[in-house]
């Protein structure tokens, strides 16, 4: 069951890129550069703003194409991530995984806004010391959510000033018993060109 089920979500992972779907020409593709502190506390906690916070911090580098728009209010991106932690862990991380994007809000005529929800595969290179925390196993390879809010600059349309949510988690029991392995909040910029 959990290998057909990893099958249908790297299905959907995958299938954008060999699928000819209708793209706007120009600004499909961006890059964003994030850090943020990481929480052992549950996914609940870290959005409620109550999640206390370990000496542990990543910096994120990722890269994101839109494959395709549904009108003017949904786009379907694929996004690619690499993640270095450090403080009290240092090991890579990597992510992929299909992102919604809503892109209408009543102010936009004031501050251009995006609203992002993602959510696919995270492979740590070592089991994160942080995820270790209050359990006896954490596996390598877990689920990966991600939140995003975008504020584009009016000067700099071009450039946008992003809030992030990096989770990860067993995903109710595909990957392990883990309901929540880590949670980083962040903030950081992103370039669409």
């Amino acid at each position: 069951m959990r290998k057909g089920l990893c099958f249908l979500v790297l299905g959907v992972v995958i299938f954008p890129f060999f699928h000819g779907g209708a793209v706007s020409a120009g600004e499909d593709w961006a890059v964003t550069l994030y850090g943020a502190q990481l929480s052992a506390d549950s996914l609940g906690d870290t959005l409620a703003g109550q999640a206390d916070y370990e000496d542990a911090y990543l910096v994120a580098l990722a890269l994101s194409k839109r494959m395709v728009s549904f009108g003017e209010y949904v786009d379907l991106e694929l996004e690619g991530q690499a993640v270095k932690h450090f403080g009290d862990q240092d090991h890579w991380e990597f992510n992929g995984l299909p992102v919604l994007r809503w892109l209408p809000f009543p102010w936009d005529g004031y501050l251009e806004t995006s609203l992002a929800i993602g959510a696919g595969l995270s492979y740590a290179m070592e089991t994160p010391p942080v995820e270790e925390i209050g359990v006896s196993d954490t596996p390598k390879l877990l689920g990966y959510l991600m939140f995003e809010l975008a504020f584009q600059l009016d000067r700099l349309p071009a450039w946008s000033l992003v809030a992030r949510l990096h989770h990860r988690s067993g995903a109710n029991g595909l990957f392990s018993d883990r309901l929540d392995a880590s949670n980083a909040v962040g903030l950081g910029v992103k370039f669409t060109f």
